[in-house]
């Protein structure tokens, strides 16, 4: 045999010299969960080793991430029920916990890059992405509640917003805003691809923010299209997004290489709460190397064409490399 491919793979230093995809910390984006007070910690319950945190802990947890190599986040507002109404008001509020939170840490950690979502569910009475009328969400009357949204966070000094409401023509709306109200320099992470999944569950025990009636299939995607992702990448890429994203990650790799494939804008993929339960199940149980399959399901990721992996492993992979 002349070809023996596995030559390449004799040692530890030839299979490093030909390693074709590596994940580092400059690839994650970091998902935090923020509730309101101080000294305030509560694990989420189906998201072992993931916590709720007050302002002040945040900051430190912000803190001992930057010291191991992680530079972005992506905050996410728990609310309490008393403050949620149907036109999600507490989101553009300047002094809601939310906003002064994010004021708080790009004024301790400028260095740190934090992204922020831009949707109504987590401050919304009914539970979804849009307004809610006579039983439906509607698309157009929600824009103007994302935009207002959208200002208010930019004006906390924030570097990157995520609308993740899937409504048709938010980025193209709450482009033209930013622009025209002096933040040309915000950058939108735009959940182009993101589909109505089974895995959001942990999430949305975290932030209690599931839909109080229906479901969100009539604006998040179908898990059988493929082709529609294109559609929703053209568009947003023509609104003036920065950055591409799909939602969840590992069992749309496919659809990640899709876009990939088709934007020389960078891909991001987010790597939801309930991928990262299942392994943290299974590993608890000792079913599984919780560490190595860590590393491995972000490989994979990476390799499908993501440039950014939106993760909760992100401190736990960060610790990994250093140990």
């Amino acid at each position: 045999m002349t070809k023996r491919p596995r030559r390449n793979r004799k040692s530890e230093g030839i299979r490093a010299m030909v390693e074709e995809t590596r994940v580092t910390t400059d690839d994650l984006i970091f998902p935090l969960f923020l509730i309101d007070g101080v000294k305030k910690q509560t694990e989420v319950g189906s998201m072992p080793g993931i916590f709720r945190l007050s302002v002040d802990l945040m900051l430190k947890e912000i803190e001992e991430c930057l010291k191991l190599g992680i530079r972005v986040f992506d905050v996410f507002p728990a609310v309490e029920d008393q403050w949620k109404d149907k036109h999600a008001t507490r989101s553009y509020d300047s002094e809601f916990f939310y906003l002064r939170t994010l004021r708080e840490i790009k004024k301790q950690f400028p260095e740190a890059t934090i992204m922020t979502d831009v949707a109504m569910d987590p401050y919304s009475s009914d539970g979804h992405d849009g307004l809610v009328r006579d039983g439906k969400i509607v698309n157009d009357d929600t824009l103007e509640i994302l935009g207002r949204m959208a200002l208010a966070q930019a004006d906390t000094g924030i570097d990157i917003l995520g609308p993740s409401d899937m409504m048709d023509g938010r980025v193209g709306y709450i482009r033209e805003l930013l622009d025209q109200n002096g933040f040309s320099e915000v950058s939108i992470m735009s959940y182009t691809a993101k589909y109505a999944s089974g895995f959001y569950n942990p999430f949305r025990d975290a932030l209690d923010s599931a839909p109080k009636f229906g479901d969100k299939k009539t604006y998040q995607m179908n898990p059988a299209n493929r082709r529609e992702a294109l559609i929703e990448a053209a568009l947003d890429e023509q609104e003036g997004a920065d950055f591409l994203m799909v939602k969840p990650a590992m069992a749309y790799l496919d659809i990640i290489r899709l876009l990939r494939d088709n934007s020389h804008l960078p891909i991001a993929a987010y790597n939801v709460s309930g991928e990262y339960s299942m392994i943290k199940a299974a590993a608890l149980k000792g079913w599984l190397d919780g560490d190595r399959v860590m590393k491995e399901s972000l490989l994979s990721i990476k390799r499908a064409g993501a440039d950014v992996i939106l993760t909760y492993f992100a401190k736990e992979f960060a610790r990994s490399l250093r140990s």
